[in-house]
């Protein structure tokens, strides 16, 4: 438990030293990583989607996307299924940001975890995934 929350206090640190240097708070930078992943999930990033996932309110939730795209790091696009409901995207520029200082570290945990056999691989992957979901709230009805 020391290591793990060692390694989540390192990574706050980057992202807070991210959201420095690019002028966002550090609660930017975590929506910004909430959208990503909604994309790679392929599920619609949507104002009440980032609000949960940040738990924010409805006004919090608005004030971080009025930054982010002041900044020109997200898009409010309408909904091409649904003209009523407005996506959210990550800018280009805001994806090679992000690249530009979180590749080194993510190309060096990728090395760390090449040096683990599959067996090794997949019990990391179930004790993250299991510790994901013991941090996770149960959603409120």
């Amino acid at each position: 438990m020391h290591l793990l929350r060692a390694v989540t206090v390192e990574f706050g640190l980057r992202q807070a030293e991210f959201a420095a240097r690019n002028g966002m708070h550090p609660t930017d930078v975590r929506a910004l990583t909430c959208l990503l992943d909604a994309a790679r999930a392929a599920e619609p990033a949507t104002v009440g989607l980032l609000g949960t996932r940040l738990g924010l309110n409805s006004a919090g939730t608005t004030a971080v996307i009025d930054r982010l795209e002041r900044l020109g790091h997200v898009a409010r696009i309408r909904d091409g299924h649904d003209r009523r409901r407005v996506l959210l995207r990550v800018e280009p520029e805001a994806i090679r940001l992000g690249r530009e200082f979180f590749g080194p570290l993510t190309d060096g945990v990728l090395d760390v975890l090449d040096s683990f056999d599959p067996a090794e691989r997949d019990t990391v992957h179930r004790f993250l995934t299991a510790a994901r979901a013991v941090f996770t709230p149960e959603p409120r009805p």
